[in-house]
């Protein structure tokens, strides 16, 4: 069974495929566990993105994993059966100019699960024995589902000087709610968040930011001066996509400070590039992705460590058939990281 993107237009379909055989490089894999990320919500519903991006349907949706390896390609030496993954799913071409100067993870011929191929919202997945991350055996099998985004938000926060400083985080969604543990863990002094859903500002609080403001009741940029004397918040995490929240960041930013940038606006917008950037003299850095393989060993050292409490963000599990449940609760934004099992082990975990 699979859920598969058939045709375009929202939706998607349950649909039975055979199990598909790996290529002399890659691992065939029994997902375990599997969970919905934003770009899955965006496909599903056929949003002005995915129309412009999503070129070879039908195919299976899903990109965020965790497996066990049931069959080898036959060039495959560093994996063995039996192995417990999870994976980068950025699929790198290794040649162009980007991937061989240390930038894979923007590779120019690159390709991603469920988006370019066919994705992991499966009983068994394709994985390329290069992006398969074999876990360490102290980290829970729902936590490796998640390691992608978790990836994400060690991306972002790590991107430049964090101990010591004072964080907004915009979105808390879950990797906004990611960000701000991590944020927490990596010696951030004050974390505040924005965020308009009642669950995800509780969530927030209890993932660990000092202050959680809500746009539609609160002056953000007010709020934010007077926590920081006038100053203005040291980095930014811009996790929403929203442009108000993305212009009112800005504001909130000290002269000087860092702007990391995760989340995507649906469409084009505005910015002050004088008033913004230039005169403020900050950094702003897109962030796409995570750095292969660096993140990944900083995301499994935060896990394996036991320093790092993501159960609060794992909100619902469900199991594979029930994946419009999944994206009902994604759309309505309450609810935090949500896991598909193929089989019934929701009970188990």
């Amino acid at each position: 069974m699979a859920v598969m993107k058939t045709k375009p237009g929202p939706g998607a379909e349950l649909r039975h495929v055979e199990i598909p055989k790996p290529g002399p490089d890659e691992v065939l894999v029994k997902v375990l566990a599997t969970s919905i990320c934003g770009t899955d919500l965006h496909i599903y519903e056929w949003n002005e993105w995915a129309q412009k991006r999503i070129k070879n349907l039908p195919q299976i949706m899903g990109h965020e994993l965790c497996g066990e390896v049931v069959e080898l390609g036959r060039n495959v030496k560093n994996i063995k059966k039996g192995d417990i993954i999870s994976a980068e799913t950025h699929i790198a071409c290794g040649h162009c100019y980007l991937c061989r100067t240390g930038l894979a993870h923007i590779c120019m011929n690159g390709s991603i699960f469920g988006v370019d191929i066919h994705g992991v919202f499966a009983e068994y997945a394709i994985v390329p024995a290069t992006n398969a991350w074999v876990l360490d055996k102290k980290i829970p099998r729902d936590y490796a589902s998640v390691m992608e985004p978790l990836g994400n938000a060690v991306h972002t926060v790590l991107a430049g000087e964090i101990v010591g400083t004072t964080v907004l985080i915009t979105g808390c969604g879950p990797i906004g709610l990611m960000s701000i543990a991590i944020a927490r863990l990596s010696g951030a002094t004050k974390i505040i968040a924005t965020e308009i859903n009642e669950y995800r500002i509780q969530l927030a609080k209890k993932i660990g930011a000092d202050l959680v403001l809500n746009p539609g009741k609160k002056n953000v940029v007010q709020r934010v001066l007077e926590e920081t004397d006038g100053l203005g918040v040291d980095v930014v995490i811009e996790m929403s996509g929203n442009p108000q929240a993305i212009r009112e960041a800005f504001d909130a930013l000290r002269p000087g400070g860092r702007f990391s940038i995760l989340g995507i606006p649906d469409k084009p917008m505005e910015i002050d590039l004088g008033k913004s950037i230039i005169f403020k003299y900050i950094t702003v850095q897109g962030i796409n992705g995570r750095l292969m393989f660096s993140t990944w060993y900083k995301t499994t050292q935060f896990l394996s460590s036991g320093r790092l409490d993501i159960e609060p963000i794992v909100t619902h599990r469900l199991r594979l058939a029930e994946f419009e449940k999944g994206m009902e609760l994604m759309r309505s934004g309450n609810c935090g990281k949500v896991l598909l099992y193929p089989e019934d082990e929701t009970s188990k975990t």
